[in-house]
């Protein structure tokens, strides 16, 4: 039987507290748009405008997931894209009409402590800080020369701040903290101006940020393009795991 969730409380208990299906129901609960319900053995939280898109996470066994996807696409619109684990979601879009596959990435998350590789101590904490408002000016025009397919921006919806470090007082690699969660932040808009590249810079924000994350939440996640092998080594020393995802949509909303 199909029951909606009222709660980050009971999505946390239904799902065994996992971090993507979490971080997908943003504020549930708190008197936004986010839903969840949950079947059997499987969940399914959704909000809109998240990460750019209106997203269905999915999660748990295949056969509840597919009547729970089912059941909240009705509820929710064709707008919304089921996301989660890369085998429970071929078998979701394999049993429903008119589902077809999106993309495949990784979604990588890190838990309570950093790994070893994580950057510390006080010369660094000294060279990446949070910016202040005024400098959006200059991320932005960085991510439009050397990141322009960024998800997250300045002035975005969901975007909340952005941290960065500067060579010879030039801003030259920049992160932000976009469309946290209660219980998880998530590494976004990752990009290093050409110039600087090579020095290990990008690696410094991204530690740097995510224990910011990891204070401000409790755990960091990131989505990254499977064939950037590079940014997933970067993220791997700094303590993330890696899971394989698969997005999805209703064919009638392309």
């Amino acid at each position: 039987m199909i029951h909606e969730l009222a709660s980050l409380a009971g999505l946390r208990a239904a799902c065994g507290d996992d971090d993507l299906v979490v971080w997908n129901a943003q504020d549930l609960g708190g008197g936004g748009p986010a839903r969840a319900w949950a079947s059997g053995g499987a969940v399914v939280s959704a909000a809109p405008g998240v990460s750019r898109h209106d997203r269905l996470a999915v999660w748990g066994e295949a056969a509840d997931a597919v009547e729970l996807v089912r059941h909240a696409l009705a509820e929710l619109g064709p707008s919304y894209r089921p996301w989660g684990e890369r085998e429970l979601l071929a078998q979701v879009v394999a049993k429903l009409d008119g589902l077809e596959v999106g993309g495949a990435f990784s979604w990588m998350s890190l838990a309570d402590r950093p790994g070893p590789g994580f950057p510390s101590g006080p010369a660094f904490a000294t060279e990446v800080g949070w910016l202040p408002a005024e400098a959006e000016g200059e991320v932005a025009a960085l991510l439009a020369v050397d990141a322009p397919d960024s998800y997250a921006a300045p002035g975005m919806p969901g975007v909340r701040r952005w941290a960065g470090v500067r060579v010879d007082g030039v801003l030259a690699s920049v992160a932000a903290d976009a469309w946290p969660a209660p219980s998880v932040g998530v590494l976004a808009g990752v990009a290093t101006a050409a110039a600087f590249r090579g020095r290990g810079l990008a690696e410094r924000v991204c530690g740097w940020v995510s224990g910011e994350l990891v204070a401000s939440y409790g755990r960091a996640a990131l989505m990254v393009d499977d064939d950037n092998a590079t940014a997933i080594a970067v993220y791997e020393r700094l303590g993330y795991r890696i899971r394989p995802v698969l997005s999805s949509y209703m064919k009638s909303t392309m």
